[in-house]
Parts: structure tokens; sequence; C-alpha cells
């Protein structure tokens, strides 16, 4: 599983890391060019099962979804 998240587009409203049951999305510790926090990718030893569930939340589309 792949989830890519377009940084520039984040705005950072952390709802990908509320709803991701495996616990993989968080907040990076960087901005980006607009200043603000994004999320980014690990995995944590859970494994990603590609649910889409952050996909479906983020109402700036900056997240895809690959399995």
């Amino acid at each position: 599983m792949k989830v890519k998240i377009k940084k520039e587009k984040c705005k950072g409203c952390g709802l990908c890391v509320i709803y991701c049951p495996g616990k993989n999305l968080k907040l990076s510790e960087e901005i980006n060019s607009r200043g603000l926090h994004f999320a980014v990718f690990s995995d944590n030893g859970s494994k990603c099962n590609a649910c889409s569930r952050c996909y479906i939340i983020c109402p700036d589309t900056a997240i895809e979804v690959y399995k």
C-alpha cells in the first residue's frame, strides 16, 4: 500500500490523522511553502489496508491512496 500526500496542497487540518484506523498518518514537524505543517505517512508497524478514509476525509484532495 502507498499513501501519497501533496504537501503543498495540505493545510494541516489533521482530519486524516484522526480518521486513520492504523494511525499511520501524522503532522510533519516541517512546514510547506504556505507555512503550514502538512500530513505525512509513516508505516508504524500497523499495516495500511488502503481503506481510503484519509482520501475521503481530506477537504483539499491532497491525498492519494494506491493498493
